[in-house]
């Protein structure tokens, strides 16, 4: 596998941007080796289009890259596992982490370059949540059962934004909730990038792509396409159903299947609140999590309109 060199010393970018330029993709650790390298794409006024992962990349991820590249002259991937977003200590130690794979997918995709901090380089020592008020957008779902995990979202997309300063940055709508809490957080404390969600990539089964689908087997991966198929089932029965209804249905068809439903919810596109009339809302969209082989995956649709 091939390896990358770092940057790691300040004293690299005293001759010129163009030195650094000439390698095929930069990866930077520290905020401080950024600057030049910032200051070259604002003198030549070249956008620069961000795409925020915590590593174990897949197709999703490049199709945010591709399209990073494709809306901007240089781009910029973070890999960061961020531990405040992780309730379960667990979770955090099985996350997948491919560093040199990843690394060999971003250089070979045209990435300008590569942010690669480490905890105490996006903390210091004091490693938790900022108190961000998200106007209710991390009730239910994910903020449900996973306590905290939007205050780390929203401190981490945060920082990453100040540090890097994107004009654009784009972000997979499998975390549908995740985005309206990025797009928040941008909006309120009145950062200059615009925060792009993009469609869920999937595979020709309809399971969504994931990091978390490094740890299923082959059976599990097929198994696990019942997700979408019983979010594509709902999107073309609901009107036949109330909301409870539809999701009676649902677990009942879960309960068939050998995945374990954590929630399947119906919720408004806009305000993330529980739909309990279908008339009451323009726009709703339908959430699911579901453990398979002890994995845990989430994805979620249009319901309607």
């Amino acid at each position: 596998m091939q390896k990358y060199s770092f940057f790691v010393n300040n004293s690299i970018y005293n001759n010129s941007f163009t030195r650094f330029n000439a390698l095929k993709m930069q990866v930077f650790h520290k905020v401080s080796e950024l600057s030049v390298f910032q200051q070259e794409l604002q003198k030549k006024g070249h956008s620069l289009g961000f795409v925020a992962t915590m590593g174990a990349l897949h197709e999703g991820h490049l199709t945010l890259l591709r399209r990073a590249n494709q809306e901007n002259e240089a781009s910029i991937v973070s890999i960061f596992v961020n531990p405040t977003q992780f309730n379960n200590p667990e979770d955090l130690e099985k996350y997948p982490r491919r560093t040199d794979e990843d690394l060999a997918l971003l250089e070979a995709e045209g990435a300008t370059a590569v942010f690669m901090p480490s905890v105490e380089e996006m903390y210091g020592e004091n490693v938790q949540s900022e108190d961000i008020d998200l106007i209710g957008l991390d009730k239910g779902m994910e903020g449900e059962f996973r306590p905290g995990h939007f205050d780390g979202v929203a401190t981490v997309v945060k920082r990453l934004f100040e540090m890097i300063k994107p004009q654009k940055a784009y972000f997979g709508n499998k975390d549908f909730q995740q985005v309206l809490v990025v797009q928040h957080v941008a909006k309120v404390f009145q950062l200059p990038v615009e925060v792009i969600g993009c469609d869920t990539a999937r595979y020709s089964s309809g399971l969504a792509m994931s990091s978390r689908n490094f740890r299923l087997s082959p059976q599990g991966m097929e198994e696990a396409a019942i997700i979408y198929r019983e979010m594509s089932w709902a999107a073309k029965n609901y009107q036949d159903y109330n909301p409870s209804g539809l999701r009676a249905a649902i677990r009942q068809h879960f309960a068939a299947s050998n995945l374990e439903l954590e929630y399947i919810e119906f919720a408004d596109a806009r305000s993330m609140r529980i739909v309990e009339d279908w008339s009451q809302h323009q726009e709703v969209r339908t959430f699911i999590a579901a453990f398979c082989e002890g994995v845990r995956l989430i994805d979620n649709t249009k319901l309607f309109p």
